[in-house]
C-alpha cells in the first residue's frame, strides 16, 4: 500500500490514481476575453477524468464529448458570424464557463524582435514613433490581445500560461507594436473583433521557429545543424565571458562609473533547432486562426546561412499550415530593412531569399527599405510596417481589390547594350524619387557586379553600363543598408533582387 501511495504521489494522475478525479480543464488560450475564430468550425479541446463525458455549449450550441484515456477531450462546433460577446460553458465533473468571448478574426504575429518590439520600446536601444501617444490612444474594446511569454522546450509542449486581455493603454503599452497597429487596422477596416496572439522572441532564427520533423524531413538543410552545433561547442566560452562581464559591471558600479558594454549573447536554448516552435507555437496550433503576420530574418543575415534562408523559410511556413491543419491560410511577412550591419553579414542576400519565398501561395511581402534606419536594428517607424501588412492581409485574406505590394521583380531581358527588367506590381507605372535610379548594379557571366545606369520606361526599367557592354545579371538594392529610389505608382517601394539563380551555397567570405 506504502508503494502505491509513493507511485500516485509522482506518477499521471490519469494513468495510475483512476479514482482521484481530474477536474475539467480548458488550455489558457480559451479564456476570458477570447477570440474565437469566426466563420469555421470552432475547436474546444481541454482535459477530464479519463472516459468522462464533456459537455461544451456556446451560443447555441451543444456538443458532447468524451474524454480519452489520456484524458483529452476534442470538439469542433460549428461555425459562427462575427458577434458576441458570449460564454462558453464547459461541464464535467465541474463546470468551467469563460465570459466575454468575441467572434471574429484571429491573427498569430511572431517572429524576432522587430516583430515583439512593443509599444513602450525598448529600454536605451529602441523607442516607437509616438510611442506614447499611441498608448494613451489603445482604447479598443473590439481588439483582444495574448501575449505568449518565452519559452524554448525539447519537446512540443500542450499549453502555455498566458491568457487574454482586453486592448487598453495598460496592456497594449507591452504588446508588439507591428501586431497592434495591424489588428487595430484590420478591424477598423473590416468592422469585426480581432484577436491577435504575440508569440515573438527577439535575437532568434528562422530555424528555432520551425518543428523538428520538418527541418530534419530534408537533406539539404543539415547546415541548420551545422550551426547549432557550432554555438553549442563554445557555450562553455560564453559562459565565462558573461561571468566575466558581471565582474565588470560589479566593479564599475563598486567604483561609481557607468556600466561597461558588452557584447550580445544569445539565449542558447532559444536558438535550437524547433525550441521555439516546442514551447511557443506548438500549444496554439489548435486553435482557430485567420492567418500571420511575420517579422525576422536578421539572425539568419551571415553570409554563412543568408543563403539558406528561403528554404528553412519555407519549410517553416508549410509547417505550419500543416500543423494548424487549416489549409493554406494567408502568411504574411515583413522584409527585414536597411541597416549598416556587419560586412560578415549579408542583408541584400537574406532580402533577395525573403522575396524568393513568395513563390509558396497565399504569401505576401511587405517591403520596407524606406522606412528603416541604417543606424539601429529596430526603426522606430513601426505604424508603415503594419499598414503595409494590412494591405496584404486585406487583398489576401479579404479579397479587397487593391495594390498591396511593390514592384517585385519578373524578368531581364536583353536590349541593344543593356537588360529590360519587367516587373510585378507596378500599379501601371514606376517612379522614382529625384528623377534618379541609384542601386543597380550589372555583372557579366563572372558575376562581378559593376553600377549601372537605370531609367525608367513606363512599368520597365532599362540598365546599362559602359563598363559592361552585354551584362548578364541585374540586381537592385543588394547593399546592408541601400536608398529605396524604386517605387510603383501607389508608393511602395520596390524589392531587393537579383536576377541571377538562387545560390546553393554561402558566399566564400569567411563566418
Amino acid at each position: 500500500m506504502a508503494y502505491a501511495k509513493y507511485i500516485c504521489r509522482f506518477a499521471p494522475i490519469a494513468l495510475l490514481c483512476p479514482t482521484l478525479l481530474a477536474e475539467v480543464r480548458l488550455p489558457k488560450i480559451i479564456s476570458d476575453h477570447a477570440v474565437l475564430q469566426r466563420e469555421a468550425p470552432i475547436h474546444i479541446w481541454g482535459w477530464a477524468d479519463p472516459g468522462e463525458t464533456v459537455t461544451v455549449m456556446l451560443h447555441q450550441q451543444h456538443v458532447d464529448a468524451t474524454a480519452d484515456n489520456l484524458g483529452k477531450f476534442s470538439v469542433y462546433l460549428q461555425p459562427e458570424n462575427a458577434g458576441g460577446p458570449f460564454d462558453l460553458t464547459v461541464k464535467g465533473s465541474n463546470t468551467v464557463t469563460v465570459s466575454d468571448l468575441l467572434i471574429g478574426d484571429v491573427w498569430f504575429a511572431s517572429g524576432q524582435s522587430n516583430m515583439e518590439l512593443p509599444l513602450n520600446g525598448f529600454p536605451n536601444s529602441a523607442v516607437l514613433k509616438n510611442g506614447p501617444q499611441e498608448i494613451a490612444a489603445a482604447n479598443h474594446p473590439n481588439l483582444r490581445l495574448l501575449h505568449i511569454p518565452n519559452h524554448a522546450s525539447m519537446y512540443p509542449v500542450d499549453d502555455q500560461p498566458a491568457t487574454w486581455t482586453t486592448c487598453t493603454p495598460e496592456t497594449a503599452a507591452t504588446f508588439s507594436a507591428v501586431g497592434y497597429f495591424f489588428a487595430r487596422e484590420i478591424s477598423e477596416k473590416e468592422h469585426v473583433p480581432v484577436g491577435i496572439i504575440d508569440s515573438t522572441w527577439g535575437g532568434t532564427p528562422v530555424e528555432s521557429w520551425a518543428s523538428l520533423e520538418s527541418l530534419s524531413s530534408d537533406a539539404s538543410l543539415m547546415p541548420v545543424f551545422h550551426t547549432w552545433s557550432k554555438m553549442a561547442d563554445t557555450q562553455k566560452d560564453t559562459a565565462a565571458s558573461i561571468a566575466a562581464e558581471k565582474r565588470e559591471d560589479e566593479a564599475a558600479r563598486q567604483g561609481g562609473k557607468p556600466a561597461p558594454q558588452h557584447s550580445w549573447h544569445p539565449n542558447l536554448d532559444s536558438w535550437a533547432p524547433a525550441g521555439l516552435f516546442n514551447g511557443m507555437i506548438a500549444p496554439a496550433t489548435p486553435y482557430g486562426i485567420k492567418g500571420v503576420i511575420w517579422y525576422q530574418g536578421e539572425s539568419n543575415s551571415p553570409r554563412a546561412s543568408a543563403y539558406l534562408y528561403s528554404r528553412v523559410f519555407s519549410t517553416m511556413i508549410t509547417d505550419w499550415r500543416q500543423q494548424w491543419q487549416q489549409g493554406n491560410f494567408p502568411f504574411l511577412f515583413v522584409q527585414i530593412s536597411s541597416y549598416k550591419s556587419s560586412p560578415r553579414e549579408d542583408w541584400g542576400m537574406l532580402r533577395d531569399q525573403q522575396r524568393r519565398t513568395l513563390a509558396l501561395g497565399n504569401t505576401a511581402m511587405a517591403v520596407t527599405l524606406d522606412v528603416g534606419d541604417p543606424d539601429n536594428v529596430h526603426p522606430a517607424d513601426k505604424q508603415s510596417v503594419a499598414a503595409r501588412l494590412a494591405l496584404a492581409g486585406r487583398a489576401l485574406a479579404y479579397g479587397e481589390k487593391l495594390e498591396y505590394s511593390g514592384p517585385l521583380f519578373r524578368q531581364a531581358v536583353p536590349e541593344k547594350d543593356g537588360l529590360r527588367v519587367m516587373f510585378d506590381h507596378t500599379a501601371g507605372k514606376l517612379v522614382s524619387k529625384d528623377n534618379s535610379l541609384p542601386g543597380f548594379e550589372v555583372a557579366g557571366e563572372d558575376h562581378h557586379f559593376v553600377p549601372a545606369f537605370a531609367k525608367i520606361e513606363n512599368d520597365t526599367v532599362v540598365v546599362t553600363s559602359a563598363n559592361m557592354p552585354h551584362p548578364r545579371f541585374v540586381r537592385y538594392a543588394w547593399e546592408n543598408a541601400p536608398q529605396a529610389t524604386l517605387f510603383n505608382k501607389d508608393g511602395l517601394p520596390a524589392s531587393t533582387f537579383t536576377s541571377e539563380d538562387a545560390p546553393t551555397s554561402p558566399s566564400l567570405m569567411p563566418d
